[in-house]
Order: structure tokens, then sequence, then C-alpha cells
């Protein structure tokens, strides 16, 4: 699946949207470029659980553990590890063991120690916002996935009602 999002707004909404898809729990993997907006669209994550203020990207602490009414939501980015092992060291294992949505930035680079994600998101920048490629790496993210693109189709339908066409080429318009 493809979306479209042509711009902050559009990111943040459509992470909100994702955060209620996931209900809580999930390995979310987020790759793209410096700048492709891994951590706007975390923010949208995040306000789905009640988050409210700024999203900074964990690059220099590698993890950022948010506590939202009774949710745990760990916020990665690896972007700076050294070695797939240090995730040992910093409590990797107790993230991902935890029953939580847990989001990693930059997983190419704890390859060979983490686990496949639920959902794998590729964000890439295009002249028009991000366009974003997800995929399923599990059953529960292929639920996930099925979820989210009824979720999205409806308000593709909403907004095609509206007169405008918000299909282009299999890739779904956000606005």
């Amino acid at each position: 699946m493809q979306v479209q999002l042509d711009n902050e707004e559009a990111q943040v909404a459509f992470g909100e949207t994702l955060g209620h898809v996931l209900q809580g729990r999930g390995l979310v993997y987020l790759e793209g470029e410096l700048g492709a907006g891994k951590t706007t669209l975390t923010r949208g994550i995040l306000r789905a659980y009640g988050h409210q203020g700024a999203v900074k990207s964990p690059t220099y602490t590698l993890v950022e553990p948010y506590e939202l009414n009774d949710q745990r939501v760990y916020h990665l980015d690896l972007y700076r590890l050294a070695d797939p092992e240090e995730l040992e060291f910093i409590g990797g294992r107790d993230v991902l063991a935890d029953d939580a949505v847990t989001i990693i930035e930059w997983p190419s680079r704890g390859e060979g120690w983490l686990p496949a994600p639920d959902l794998r998101l590729t964000l890439e920048v295009v002249a028009q916002g991000r366009l974003v490629s997800l995929a399923a790496g599990s059953d529960n993210g292929q639920r996930m996935l099925e979820l989210l693109r009824s979720k999205v189709s409806s308000k593709v339908s909403a907004v095609r009602k509206e007169g405008s066409d918000q299909l282009e080429n299999g890739v779904i318009q956000w606005k």
C-alpha cells in the first residue's frame, strides 16, 4: 500500500490513524533518508495515545519511552548505533518484550538483532510531500494493514463524494 502525504499536517494525521490501528501493540519500522519525516509520523502515532507535546528524535539517547494513559510507546532511533549488539546494553530485549508500541527509526542499523516488524513503513521525499510505502511483516501486521487500508479507503470515499479524486496510479492521496 502506498499513501501520498502532501504536508506535515497530513503526515501527523496519517500517523494518528496508524496509531489507532496499532491498538496499543506492535513493532513498527520507519525507514527513509534524513528529513523524510519519520519523527513527524511518530508524533502522529503518539497523538493517537494522547501525547500533545513536541516529539524529538532520540538520536543521541537511542530510546525515548512514553507512558500515555496506561499505554507504553517506545521510540527508538538507531542512526548512531555502531553495532547491533549495543541494543543489548540499552535494554533492547526488555523494550521489545514489553506489551507496547515500539517504533524504530533506522532499523537497518539493528539488522541481525531485531525481530521482524509487524509493519514496515518507508518514507520517500517527493515533489509534493512524502510518499509512504507500507508492508506487513507478520500476521498481526497483515491485520493492521487491512484495517488501515479500510480506514484509508473510507476516508478516500468521503473525499471523492466532495468531488476530489484521491486515487492515482494505485497511490492513495491523504489530504
